[in-house]
């Protein structure tokens, strides 16, 4: 009985090891895939998430500014002709 308990604990301590062993294979092929990503991102020259946004308010904020502009001209022509 002892043998086979020393057998079920050598099994046991093999299949945590084996399960470490994959948990750290599984943690460096995500930091390599995610490296291999970003490294792919940048070359494309594609832009960030905050500089979208930046240049997205920028645009919102020239065509509220063109619709003012816009609005004062045609006052402007409606006094002129009036």
């Amino acid at each position: 009985m002892q043998t086979r308990n020393k057998i079920m604990d050598d099994i046991s301590q093999l299949m945590t090891n084996a399960m470490g062993v994959a948990h750290g294979a599984r943690e460096e092929a995500e930091t390599a895939m995610k490296g291999l990503i970003d490294r792919w991102l940048a070359d494309r020259d594609f832009v960030t998430r905050e500089e979208f946004d930046a240049v997205r308010a920028m645009a919102q904020k020239a065509r509220e500014e063109n619709e003012a502009l816009k609005a004062r001209l045609d006052a402007l022509e409606a006094g002129k002709s009036g």
